[in-house]
């Protein structure tokens, strides 16, 4: 009896420290929540355990081979928790930069649409001053040149801004020509007309023309004086010229001798 009274003892030591073994490995165990890694199965929140009453209804020996089949599959799966930990990180990571994309997006499209609207509004006031000044193109240069034509036409008519604008016109009783095929005397009025042309779209209070009745006769010199004439009610024109018929009865006409003011000679 002493005998087995002592081999009972060592055993229950035996066990006891085998109960506080298990007991720190059990309370090192912590649950991986995996729900969060698209797993449909929620995880419990904290580890299962089994009353006494449970544990004594359970059967030892499946127990084992379960235990045994689960770290055979467990071993050879080669499993590495640190995994989730990085796909956390990855996923908080893509998030992130998900965000910034979104956030660049949004300021890209913004753009796009301030920069449709400005090219837009740039070819709706483009167009609109390209018909008002084309009109009076046609006017301005029929009444310089008493029943000549003109017009501005635009190179590419789906982009005006790519390739520019032809200046054709037709002096009387002439066809029609690019202004690069003109005589000098051609080219002055035909530029004269775009002028005026412009003036009427957008007034300028200043203008200064030096000597542009050079390659004009006298006919067209005293059309072209008449309209500056009539234009100086509401601009200033300061104009260089030899020609009497020009500056005839204009504001101011101004003769310079051409005299050493500091010399005295």
């Amino acid at each position: 009896m002493r005998n087995k009274l002592e081999e009972n003892q060592k055993a229950l030591s035996e066990n006891e420290k085998r109960g506080r073994y298990w007991q720190e490995k059990l309370s090192s165990l912590t649950l991986q929540n995996v729900s969060d890694l698209g797993d449909d199965e929620q995880e419990p929140a904290e580890l299962q355990t089994f009353t006494k009453d449970e544990l004594d209804e359970m059967d030892k020996d499946s127990l084992k081979a379960v235990i045994a089949a689960l770290e055979e599959k467990t071993q050879s799966a080669a499993v590495d928790l640190s995994v989730i930990e990085e796909y956390r990180r990855r996923t908080a990571e893509h998030s992130s930069r998900s965000a910034d994309l979104a956030t660049a997006l949004a300021s890209r499209d913004s753009a796009k649409a301030r920069l449709d609207g400005l090219r837009s509004a740039r070819l709706n006031g483009f167009m609109e001053g390209f018909s008002t000044i084309s009109l009076r193109l046609k006017e301005m240069y029929q009444m310089i040149t008493m029943g000549g034509n003109a017009e501005l036409e635009l190179v590419d008519s789906l982009d005006p801004f790519s390739e520019g604008i032809m200046f054709s016109v037709m002096p009387p009783k002439k066809s029609w020509k690019n202004i690069s095929n003109l005589s000098g005397g051609e080219k002055t009025l035909s530029s004269l007309a775009l002028v005026f042309a412009l003036h009427h779209y957008k007034p300028t209070p200043l203008y200064v023309m030096d000597e542009i009745d050079a390659a004009l006769d006298f006919r067209n010199v005293s059309i072209v004086a008449s309209y500056i004439k009539e234009r100086t009610k509401n601009a200033q024109f300061i104009v260089i010229s030899l020609r009497n018929n020009m500056v005839n009865h204009m504001t101011k006409s101004v003769t310079i001798e051409n005299k050493d003011y500091i010399t005295g000679r």
